[in-house]
């Protein structure tokens, strides 16, 4: 691992690190927020996933998260979206390729050369920050948007490695939306059973999840009623009686003005159940 750098934020530090992906054989750099108290004790880790077109920084400077961390002492970790480099296979839209790997495991072409973001962010990205970090190997998961829908399907999917999922404005059905239908059919091909298995929607019938969920969503969201759809997840968990907390908040849109608005409330959300 290289160090790349550290900022003094309220009390603990911004460290931004690199390292070499075996999962996803490239470079990727990823952001850690460690309290103060974590030079004395082993914190809980809360993981952010990020949406479309962002990087590891986008959250650590607009979501005015370190706050909340410093206050709940957890630690807080940011990768990117997705393998980054020269040879990586990229899309010229935004919504494919570089900075969009929506934390799938990719099967065809050059897509799976690279895009294998959901073993990346469950199984290597926690071994690493584990071996080098003071954690206690608690963890919990949420997102925005992209990395809603990472969050809710990764947590759904591994409901005894985290102990809460929480979501921004999450593309809850992908495979029912343009944005998942279009990443999915590259990704993993024209087989829409095989999309299933990262559809938040579908994985809440297949294993009806009993964790903590909390879902946040505008209504002035412009990407409301055609991508993020989150009335299929209410009903579906309604129907499947499952339980989760669903806000929908007056005025907000899809930007990082509504996350930092909640951020807080969404921190102290999961220390409740990693503590």
């Amino acid at each position: 691992m290289k160090h790349l750098e550290t900022y003094r934020i309220f009390n603990g530090e911004q460290q931004i690190w690199q390292h070499f992906s075996d999962c996803l054989n490239c470079e990727m750099t990823f952001a850690i927020y460690l309290p103060d108290t974590a030079k004395t004790e082993r914190l809980p880790v809360l993981y952010w996933l990020s949406g479309l077109t962002c990087t590891e920084q986008n959250f650590i400077t607009k979501s005015g998260f370190a706050r909340y961390a410093d206050e709940h002492n957890v630690i807080v970790v940011a990768p990117d979206t997705s393998p980054r480099g020269e040879n990586v296979a990229d899309d010229d839209a935004y919504d494919l390729g570089q900075g969009a790997g929506f934390y799938v495991n990719a099967t065809q072409g050059d897509w799976a050369k690279h895009y294998q973001m959901y073993d990346y962010i469950v199984k290597e990205l926690p071994a690493l920050i584990n071996e080098h970090f003071p954690t206690n190997r608690k963890q919990s998961i949420f997102g925005h948007s992209m990395g809603g829908h990472g969050a809710l399907m990764i947590a759904f999917k591994n409901p005894d490695v985290y102990q809460s999922v929480s979501a921004f404005s999450p593309i809850v059905a992908p495979s029912q939306v343009a944005w998942g239908q279009k990443a999915f059919t590259a990704y993993l091909g024209d087989d829409k059973n095989a999309w299933q298995d990262y559809d938040s929607v579908a994985l809440l019938e297949k294993y009806r999840p009993n964790l903590p969920i909390l879902i946040e969503q505008g209504d002035k969201d412009k990407f409301l009623a055609e991508q993020l759809k989150p009335e299929l997840f209410c009903q579906m968990a309604d129907k499947l009686g499952v339980a989760y907390q669903f806000n929908l908040r007056a005025g907000y849109d899809h930007s990082y003005y509504f996350i930092s608005s909640f951020i807080g409330e969404h921190i102290a959300f999961h220390t409740k159940y990693l503590k």
